[in-house]
């Protein structure tokens, strides 16, 4: 926990270093004894931050960041990627925080770009697709995403269920 004020910003390529850190860590520690550990110990920086040099330029990715320019967290966000949803045209596709910085609000504000970018290209409504037996889905009920269904998704060689939550208005977040 701490108490230093995070700013909330567009990602630049130069912070995919950053992001690599953040996501990686943060899958370690959300997703312990979800996914396979080997999958979890087999993630690598390197990977992940050449993944985001890749795919920082199509844009829809904010970070959130300390004073001293640590990133902590990242949203990142766009047009929903499946299809099978009728009348949800956006998706937030990952937010992470370190562990030590959740519960602090700041995914909420990590919310608030995507939602204010997707509004600027008409979009209105939103889903997001979490592991049901991640943690943080709460936050996303917490926000008044309702059920829409359960899926299954394959990691590290496993099926898990999977949560497809959605908001049919997207104005509660601006």
């Amino acid at each position: 926990m701490t108490n230093q004020s995070i700013k909330i910003r567009k990602a630049i390529l130069t912070d995919a270093k950053g992001l690599a850190k953040v996501h990686v860590d943060s899958w370690r520690t959300t997703y312990l004894n979800i996914v396979p550990d080997e999958f979890l110990s087999s993630l690598l920086y390197e990977n992940f931050e050449q993944r985001w040099i890749n795919n920082l330029p199509n844009g829809g990715v904010y970070v959130a960041e300390t004073e001293s320019g640590e990133i902590v967290g990242f949203s990142s966000g766009g047009k929903e990627r499946s299809g099978k949803y009728t009348g949800f045209v956006g998706e937030i596709y990952a937010i992470y925080i370190l562990k030590e910085y959740q519960g602090q609000g700041i995914g909420r504000e990590l919310v608030k770009p995507i939602a204010v970018e997707l509004k600027e290209m008409g979009v209105n409504s939103l889903l997001v697709l979490v592991l049901r037996d991640n943690p943080s889905r709460h936050f996303y009920e917490a926000l008044g995403a309702r059920y829409i269904e359960e899926v299954e998704v394959e990691i590290g060689g496993r099926q898990l269920p999977e949560l497809v939550l959605g908001w049919e208005d997207i104005g509660s977040f601006l």
